[in-house]
């Protein structure tokens, strides 16, 4: 037989056989079961149909790691309205774009971002404006608890189909607009499932809220930890030490976590003496760039956690691959190091290519690069009214697959390694530089804190890489290490022509929301004079 995959199955679940059971800690102390959380989701339902939202109507959330992302977007859903989570920390044209993009008709808008939609209400075709404190936003804003005494529990779940669209989650927009990636009933049911299985989620979990749930819907995890019927523990902001309190207090079994909330935890570990653990053992997932050695050393044998490196993008649900290969390292040896390192195995059901310009796959030789593809059952859709970027995405080197836009080798166990993104490749004299690897060679100094490596212009050469440092000890004006250092440095650990050529000591990178280095930025600024960079990155 055969029975429709929809998202609204997690909720249903979970109040079934978890409903007297803890489901949400919330940030203002207040704890619910999951029969609590599912009420409170049944009233946004009534409160929105009373208010004309139906199937197929676009509903937005603007909020950090609270309870009320989780009941509206629930709430929407359960209507088979397309829940539409929205970035936080993005200015007011951009949810304007977005609003308009997206034709939103509702909107749950925490307080402190609120502000940033009231700005632009009258541009935008919302008509629906809800907040969880009204008397903190300028404009006519109903009251999220308000909202939902006077509603009631009763409202009509339309019939759904699992090909019908149920969540629009927008890209980041770093080289143009952003685009709405479209994913269905089925596309979300299936990733969470492999989500549950790779990440060994289990109903007595204790899941902190470390990363955006307004990243593809929190990787998913909106929907594998409620199905579960796991307990979440929600968050406002990443203070490290509250983090750890937290993680010790409510026994904290799983997060994840973006490299620089990484770096966050070691910083605050090593200046001071914290406990890491409650009862339970900590496992935790980061995906992005591939963790240093020393980094997953410190959380693993210091931390006493278990790191898994994932990776995925937001078009492909995100998560298409896992470094817990287990038969291929052992726990407390220092080879698991090669094997975390790498972005992995691909997901159960999912498909994993590497490919040359002709889109043959390259050999396992784990020196040739090729741009990684997928195929799934997580991919997304297409983006929302953009067929012209969805042809794109599916179609540049092999028919049928989503192009992730990285460059990756693979080893003779079939786990990739991203070497770079297309356009952050280094072509210097000719030569391939992967912009990676010099970042983990730069990484591996006492006095660097964090680095990002672009292509600078170079008369002689075309492009050079350059390192933007941010030194261990947070002072550019004092870094503690000089620029010829840091180049010797390279120079010592790497090919001739591999070496960083200039060094530039800053206070900060620029970070997306999930702690990704905008290189745009970087890119934009260093070529601002130039016609075009070499590898057009």
């Amino acid at each position: 037989m055969q029975k429709p995959l929809l998202v609204t199955d997690f909720l249903d679940r979970a109040r079934e056989y978890y409903g007297d059971h803890e489901a949400v800690v919330a940030t203002t102390g207040d704890r619910y079961t999951y029969d609590e959380l599912g009420e409170r989701a049944d009233r946004f339902s009534a409160a929105l149909q009373a208010r004309g939202v139906g199937k197929g109507d676009r509903v937005a959330v603007l909020d950090p790691n609270t309870h009320y992302h989780l009941e509206a977007a629930y709430g929407s859903m359960q209507l088979g309205a397309i829940h539409t989570p929205l970035n936080y920390r993005l200015t007011a044209d951009d949810f304007e774009y977005i609003l308009t993009d997206a034709g939103v008709d509702a909107i749950y808008a925490d307080a402190e971002y609120a502000g940033r939609i009231e700005a632009v209400r009258d541009a935008v075709p919302t008509e629906t404006f809800v907040t969880n404190d009204p008397e903190a936003v300028d404009g006519d804003w109903e009251g999220f608890d308000a909202v939902l005494e006077d509603a009631g529990a009763d409202y009509d779940r339309p019939e759904m189909n699992e090909k019908e669209v149920i969540t629009l989650n927008y890209t980041s927009g770093t080289t143009g607009d952003p685009k709405g990636v479209m994913r269905t009933h089925r596309t979300e049911t299936l990733h969470a499932y492999v989500v549950t299985i790779h990440q060994n989620i289990a109903d007595d979990d204790v899941y902190l809220w470390t990363l955006p749930m307004f990243h593809v819907n929190g990787w998913g995890h909106i929907f594998a930890i409620t199905g579960m019927g796991a307990k979440q523990v929600c968050t406002r902001g990443i203070d490290a030490e509250w983090i750890f309190d937290t993680v010790v207090a409510e026994d904290v079994s799983y997060l994840c976590a973006a490299p620089t909330v990484l770096n966050m935890l070691i910083d605050h570990y090593e200046g001071t003496d914290v406990t890491t653990a409650g009862d339970n053992d900590v496992r935790i997932a980061t995906a992005g760039s591939a963790p240093p050695e020393t980094t997953i050393r410190t959380v693993e044998d210091e931390f006493g956690w278990y790191l898994t490196h994932v990776y995925g993008a937001t078009e492909t649900g995100p998560l298409v691959t896992t470094s817990d290969a287990r038969r291929l390292f052992d726990d407390g040896s220092d080879d698991r190091f090669a094997v975390k390192k790498r972005q992995g195995l691909g997901y159960l059901g999912t498909e994993i290519r590497v490919v040359d310009d002709d889109g043959e796959d390259v050999p396992r030789d784990d020196e040739t690069i090729g741009e990684v593809v997928v195929r799934g059952n997580q991919v997304m859709e297409g983006y929302w009214e953009n067929p012209e970027a969805t042809e794109e995405a599916f179609s540049d080197r092999v028919e049928g697959y989503y192009h992730m836009g990285d460059l990756a080798t693979v080893d003779e166990n079939g786990m990739i390694s991203i070497q770079d993104r297309k356009k952050d490749i280094i072509i210097s004299g000719g030569e391939n530089i992967s912009s990676i690897e010099l970042e983990d060679t730069l990484f591996d100094h006492p006095d660097v804190g964090s680095v990002a490596v672009i292509p600078a212009p170079s008369e002689r050469w075309g492009e050079e890489p350059k390192a933007f440092v941010v030194p261990a000890n947070g002072d550019p004006d004092a870094p503690g290490v000089d620029a010829e250092t840091l180049i010797e440095f390279t120079r010592e650990r790497l090919a001739g022509f591999k070496t960083v050529r200039r060094v530039e000591f800053v206070s900060e990178l620029p970070t997306t929301a999930t702690g990704k280095v905008q290189k745009y930025e970087l890119r934009s600024k260093e070529w601002d004079d130039e016609e075009r960079m070499v590898g057009e990155g």
